[in-house]
Formats: C-alpha cells, structure tokens, sequence
C-alpha cells in the first residue's frame, strides 16, 4: 500500500512539473506578472515588480510586459525613468514629438517631468524593465489615455 502510495505522490509531482514547464515560455527573463490598472493603461499591460523602495533604494524596478496594442496613458516622473527593452518592439513618445520605435536592446532614458507615453505597437508584445526614481514620495505622475488617432499616427511612423 505504502509503494502504491508513493507511486501516485512522485506520478503527480512529475505530470505537475511537466504542466508548468509546457506553460512557462522559456524564452521570457521575468513572470509576466499582474494585470495593470486601466487607470493609468489601455490594453492589456502587466507587472513583476522586481526591486521596491526601502531604505536602500530610493527607486523601483519592475519588468513591464505589453501585449500588442496596450500603452501607458500620458505621464511625467518627477526624477526620470530608464526604460530597457528586454522583448520586442514598442514605442515611445514624447510630447509634442514624433514616436520613435524602441526595440530589445533599447535604453530609453526619459528626463524629469518630460510628458511622455510608452508600450507595445499595434502588431507586437514589448517587454522592458522599468527603472524609476522617487521625489519624496512621488514616482510618477499620471495624465490623459493616449488617444486612438494619436496611437494610430503613433504606429505609422
């Protein structure tokens, strides 16, 4: 009884691990993460953060996955963001500037208060990992969704 028992433990374990091994993209650094606010994000967006502020950093870091069409809304950082593309093609704009494609290996550095948008193309996923400072208790600023014909105009760059 004890062998048959045994036996059905190790069996669950194995078709278990071999589950989420079938699941796990092998190619992605990070987990996608949690669903993002649509507050703040149109489509779908997700986060994993990966360093918070505490006593040591005065920043967080955290990897940002876009599936094709989702975008941030307009925004400032009081203290800059860096944005490295780790996957894909995205874009990145700047107001009152043309969008610019950002691709894998990417390093966007983005000013203080510079009114900017970023996420994925029409068409592709972006991932990048997002590095961004603290102003006191401030790191971002949150303005207006990007409009459909500003996306749009975007994407044919």
């Amino acid at each position: 009884m004890r062998t048959i028992i045994v036996s059905i433990i190790a069996t669950s374990i194995l078709i278990a691990c071999k589950s989420k091994t079938e699941t796990m993209n092998t190619s992605e650094i990070f987990p996608k993460g949690d669903p993002l606010s649509n507050d703040w994000f149109t489509g779908h967006a997700f986060l994993k953060p990966l360093i918070a502020k505490d006593n040591n950093n005065e920043y967080t870091v955290g990897s940002v996955t876009f599936e094709p069409g989702a975008r941030t809304n307009w925004h400032t950082h009081p203290k800059g963001q860096v944005l490295l593309v780790i996957e894909g093609q995205g874009l990145y704009q700047e107001k009152d500037k043309t969008a610019q494609i950002i691709k894998k290996g990417d390093v966007i550095n983005i000013p203080e208060n510079t009114e900017h948008w970023h996420g994925a193309t029409s068409t592709t996923k972006m991932v990048h990992i997002a590095i961004t400072n603290f102003k006191e208790e401030t790191q971002v600023t949150w303005l207006h969704p990007v409009t459909e014909e500003e996306y749009r105009s975007a994407n044919t760059n």
